[in-house]
Order: C-alpha cells, then structure tokens, then sequence
C-alpha cells in the first residue's frame, strides 16, 4: 500500500478526478470502483476487430472479389479521415497558418497513401476473376462514394464543381447551391450516351444522398478548405508553405487518383474493337481523365500553362514508369 504522502503527484490527480465527476453527481469513489470491476481492455476489443473482419461479403465464390471489397473499405476509411481534418478545418475558431497547412498535409498522406497502394486493384486481381465476380455487381459502382462527394464540397467553392460547360455563367452570379447542383460535374459521368437518360447507378445515389450533399455544401459554403484558406494573410501563405500543400491536394484529389482508376480500368476494361462498360453504365473514357474534366479547386493557384496541361505530367510520369518497366 503506497503512502500517498509521499506522492503529492497522485493526490493532485485524485482531487483533479473528483472535480471532473462532481459534475455528473456521482463520487469519485463509485467510479473507482467501476474501474476495479471493468476488464482489462485489449486490441480486438478497441478497434472492433471481429466486427471489422466480417464486413467482407463477396456476392460469388469467385476468391479475387475479396480483394476488391477490402480495398474499397480501405478506401472509404481514407475517406473517413480526410473528411475528419476537413470538418476540423471547418468549425476551428482560432485559425492560423501552421495549424491549417499541418491539416492540409495530413489530407495529402492520405491520398497518396491510397494512390500509392493501387497497385492493389490495378494488379493485384486476376483478370479473368475480376471480369466475372464484376457482373455480380451491376449497378454498384465507387462513383456513388457520398464520402468522396464530401471531399470535394468541403475542398473549394461548389462552383468549381459545376460541369465546365456551364461553370463560367455561374461565376458572377449569386451562388445557389441548390440551382447548381443539378449541373455538378460528376452527373456527366453517368449518363446514357444514346439516350441522354440518368444510368440507374445515378438515379440510386441521387434518391440516396441528393439531399444530404446539398445541405453539406450549404453548411460550406463560408467553411470550405478554400474560404478559410484566403482568411489568411500573404505573408502567412508565404511562410506556411499552404499554398504548396493546398496545390498538392488539389492535385492529388483531381489528377492523381482519378488517373490510378483510368489506369486500373485500361487494363481490366479496355478490349477491341470496344470496351466493356463500367458497372454503374458509367463513361469511365470521358470521366476519369483529368484533361477532359479539368475539374480544378484552386484555379488561382495555378498558371494559364498548368490549367491547360492539366494531368499531362502524370501522363509523361505513367508513360516513363511503364517504359521503366519493360526494359526491366
């Protein structure tokens, strides 16, 4: 039995713990003894485990749909993560410099985690399997990731989100987001092209989450990564290396992960003489490619040139990879 006399230390905590239950009107005491009879906490018990591994439920046999499920929750728990620094950025009272660039940063680990562990889909299923355990899935499809949606709204002002064929008729007027919304760019990506009609997959995640995100993109409007980003000075931009961060993410969000998709869809989907459709109808040849969407957060941040050769580095970058590759 320790002599507590001789620890001022544990006396200050024991005091500090009965100001903090006073509160609920409960002693001190009684939660000590809740902590005598509680177990022990382990590992599989903090972090669900059990939970977690089970949430894996292929609709085939077909072993390689296990991969593709994994790395879609993988995915969606990246997702999760960003949104939790955007949603800090949103509602933090006292904003500086330092704090916003590190939580910038911190999003841009998590996109290029992702992006650099594609190699999982891209050539980590069998062909063959993935092409069979892929028609189970119809109308499915990660275009109707909400998460991913939410990035996006929460990065920038929702008119840079609008289709390009009609974004710049939107940038002197008052910005409704509910009267834009049904021009937001992704709509184009799931649209019947010898009907004009909304694919199933769209009219699903619509019905779903029209209403959610529009009230999101609402709610930041004035909180957005962006509009908390210009309440900073120049010189706190200059010294903060943010506008290298905020460049970095833009980057990462609307070239380099779209491109890893178009990468891995190539080399499941593409055949001759036409390629095979994306599970949600989806037109994966016009909507992935950064240099036909050039949807771009921070135009400002980037030059005339830039803006034009939008995703062409990553290109040269694939290009000299593959080249690498074969010669290896």
């Amino acid at each position: 039995m320790q002599d507590l006399s001789t620890h001022p230390e544990l006396v200050e905590r024991i005091e500090r713990l009965a100001e903090k239950y006073k509160a609920s009107g409960q002693e001190l005491a009684d939660f000590l003894d809740g902590l005598l009879f509680a177990d022990y906490l382990t590992y599989w018990d903090y972090v669900h485990l059990d939970t977690l591994l089970s949430l894996q439920t292929p609709r085939t046999s077909i072993p390689d749909e296990r991969i593709f499920i994994v790395y879609h929750q993988i995915t969606e728990l990246y997702f999760k993560l960003a949104l939790h620094e955007l949603d800090q950025i949103a509602g933090h009272a006292s904003l500086d410099a330092v704090w916003l660039t590190e939580r910038v940063r911190r999003i841009n680990r998590y996109f290029s985690a992702l992006t650099h562990s594609f190699g999982v889909m891209e050539k980590g299923m069998d062909r063959d399997q993935f092409l069979q355990f892929r028609m189970s899935l119809i109308p499915a499809s990660g275009f109707q990731s909400a998460q991913y949606r939410k990035i996006e709204i929460a990065a920038t002002d929702f008119v840079e989100l609008v289709d390009k064929a009609h974004k710049a008729g939107w940038r002197n007027r008052t910005q409704d987001v509910r009267q834009m919304f049904p021009l937001v760019y992704w709509k184009e990506g799931a649209i019947v092209e010898a009907t004009g009609e909304k694919t199933l997959t769209l009219r699903q995640f619509e019905l779903k989450y029209s209403e959610e995100l529009i009230r999101y993109a609402e709610f930041m409007q004035t909180r957005n990564l962006w509009k908390r980003a210009r309440t900073l000075s120049e010189e706190d931009w200059n010294t903060s290396g943010l506008r290298d961060e905020l460049r970095l993410f833009d980057y990462n969000v609307n070239v380099h992960w779209p491109l890893q998709h178009y990468r891995t869809a190539v080399a499941y989907l593409a055949m001759r003489p036409s390629d095979r459709k994306a599970t949600g109808g989806t037109n994966w040849q016009q909507y992935l490619p950064p240099r036909f969407q050039k949807r771009i957060f921070y135009p400002s941040l980037w030059s005339e040139a830039e803006q034009a050769d939008w995703g062409k580095r990553w290109v040269l970058d694939t290009l000299a990879e593959l080249g690498k590759d074969a010669a290896e």
